[in-house]
């Protein structure tokens, strides 16, 4: 067999060798140990091949792992990419989102479409006979000029109003709101009483809003105009007395923004007073106008109102010192807080309103609504009340109402009366409550005659235990709807029974010395 060229090296190397060690070797020994060193050589060979093929191997191996490693990357690097556009997508879609949340509130403060809202309350009362009896929030001497009492177990009525609104909103973002209440009371008991029902359209109005003309102050306005209940009033609930209560057909602006915690609503209201009769026996139309400005700044309100009706002073106003005539014109302005705490010493809300009114502004609380108030009649009234929680289960809401009015409708005449109220809620299950009320009254009347009232002065007081299932948050004590069971105590001085023969007090069977109410009623409102 040929041999290759490091085995023949090799061999010729033995032989030299095997020649120089002596003569005597044989080419038998040398072919023996040339045949064990080729198959060792071979051996050698073998493991050398397949040593380089697993280094080959290992080389394809790493290649492998190094394609793997670089599309890994290419594939992080392509996650990393999408993630940064799926992020700015979001935030594109979020700005959006914002952007358009914040036309809809700037646009839109109602839904869209038709609203049906409402206030009802309506119940039975008698006393302790089983018989019918006097009542209501206005029910003594002190409640012709204003002086409620406490409406808790007190009210024999049937009121009720019904609301129907339409809300839009333009194309242009402007908005429009369309608004009518039908209201109706009634004393009768009676399912059918349309002979005796006080039903009345009591608004109907239409508001504009956020028109894209306005700009600066009047940017975020609101235009209205019709018949309607002025958005600036508020009341004491528990007594069923308004604070301030402006209502009348007119027009006016809303939200006239100063700054960011300064705003000014302005309006225009017309009232009717009764027809005079003048000389020639022929009705003559007594209008009332009203121009009022409520300025904001914070929780503060300051109101202020000019009033002005044409040939009132004509109007004669009777006592026991003569004729008094009526004003023609007059003003009445407002200064209250709306506070977040129950006067800054616990969690809860309280109102303050301190008011004044001269003239045909001298019922401050039905702004416009008197026409026989004199020229120089003056009244001073400080209105505040609270609702906070005392604990889990206890809830209070106390309230002042104190008034003052001299030359009211004759000259020297002075109505004073102040009246503390208080309603306390036991909660004891989440749809059951205690309800309890006690109300006290003090007046002071000097009347001069008018109408043939006396001059009378006393106190009043009533005592209500109401038990009442609801089935809203019984935390909250404006929470409706709502039924109670009650009974009312109430008692007065005997002096007040005299101070007219057309009131309440003194009638058959009303008199001093103690009455007991009993009676079940339901109130409701959304």
């Amino acid at each position: 067999m040929m041999m290759k060229p490091r085995y023949l090296a090799v061999a010729i190397g033995l032989i030299l060798s095997g020649a120089a060690q002596g003569a005597d070797t044989s080419v038998s020994a040398i072919e023996a140990r040339l045949n064990a060193l080729e198959k060792r050589l071979q051996l050698a060979e073998n493991r050398a091949a397949k040593a380089e093929a697993r280094a080959t191997e290992a080389e394809k191996q790493v290649k492998t792992l190094e394609t793997r490693t670089a599309s890994n990357e290419q594939q992080t690097r392509q996650v990393a990419r999408n993630a940064e556009i799926n992020q700015q997508k979001t935030a594109e879609v979020a700005e959006r989102t914002k952007s358009l949340a914040s036309i809809n509130n700037k646009t839109s403060s109602a839904p869209e479409g038709f609203k049906f809202s409402g206030y009802a309350r309506s119940g039975v009362i008698m006393n302790d006979s089983g018989t019918s009896t006097e009542s209501g929030p206005y029910v003594t001497p002190a409640g012709q000029t204003g002086g409620a009492v406490g409406r808790l177990g007190n009210e024999n009525n049937t009121y009720v109003e019904l609301n129907l609104e339409h809300n839009q909103t333009m194309a242009s973002g402007a908005t429009s709101r369309y608004k009518v209440m039908l209201a109706d009371g009634q004393r009768s008991y009676n399912d059918w009483t349309g002979a005796t029902s006080d039903l009345n359209i009591r608004q109907a109005f239409v508001e504009l809003g956020s028109l894209p003309t306005f700009s600066g102050p009047w940017k975020a306005s609101t235009l209205w105009a019709g018949k309607r209940f002025d958005r600036d009033n508020f009341d004491i609930h528990f007594l069923d007395s308004d604070i301030i209560f402006l209502a009348g057909t007119g027009g006016g602006i809303y939200d006239v923004k100063w700054g960011d915690n300064l705003k000014s609503n302005f309006s225009l209201y017309g009232r009717n007073f009764d027809d005079l009769e003048n000389k020639n026996k022929d009705d003559t139309r007594i209008e009332n106008y009203i121009v009022t400005a409520n300025n904001y700044a914070g929780p503060f309100q300051w109101m202020l109102s000019g009033l002005r009706a044409k040939n009132n002073q004509d109007r004669e106003n009777t006592g026991t010192q003569g004729i008094t005539n009526a004003a023609d014109t007059g003003f009445h302005t407002m200064l209250a807080y709306h506070g977040d705490s129950f006067y800054g010493l616990r969690d809860g809300t309280s109102t303050t309103a301190l008011l004044y009114g001269h003239g045909l502004g001298a019922e401050v609380k039905a702004l416009g609504s008197d026409g026989h108030l004199t020229g120089d009649a003056n009244t001073l009234r400080l209105a505040t009340y609270g609702i906070t929680p005392l604990s889990k289960n206890w809830s209070i809401a106390p309230a002042v109402l104190a008034q003052q009015s001299k030359d009211r409708y004759i000259s020297g005449d002075d109505y004073k009366w102040v009246t503390f109220n208080t309603r306390l809620i036991q909660r004891i299950t989440e749809n059951f409550e205690l309800a309890y009320e006690g109300s006290y009254q003090y007046m002071d009347l000097d009347p001069q005659g008018y109408n043939d009232y006396n001059k009378v002065k006393g106190g009043f007081y009533k005592l209500t235990f109401a038990p009442t299932f609801k089935v809203g948050d019984i935390s909250d004590m404006l929470s409706r709807p709502e039924i109670r069971f009650f009974a009312s105590y109430m008692d007065w001085s005997k002096e007040l029974d005299r101070y007219s023969s057309s009131d309440s007090f003194g009638t058959d069977g009303f008199t001093a010395g103690g009455q007991w109410n009993f009676g079940i009623q339901m109130e409701t409102w959304f």
